[in-house]
């Protein structure tokens, strides 16, 4: 089974003032979206994929992603 990737993943500022992490996914149909994360849950998925910087996270798949929430 094909899966959702993540095609960009940048910091923004948030609307409380706090760092968001924004995650553009391709899923397998071409539909193309986002996920906006917040900070904390945001270092806890870097970490748990050994992520240095948002652009680590590029060209990994979703379900893996989601595997460190």
């Amino acid at each position: 089974m094909k899966e959702a990737v993540v095609l960009a993943a940048e910091v923004a500022a948030g609307h409380d003032g706090e760092v968001d992490l924004v995650l553009t996914l391709s899923y397998e149909n071409g539909v193309v979206g986002t996920v906006i994360l917040d900070a904390d849950t945001a270092f806890e998925i870097m970490q748990s994929c050994g992520a240095t910087s948002s652009a680590d996270l590029v060209g990994r798949a979703w379900h893996d992603i989601l595997k460190g929430i």
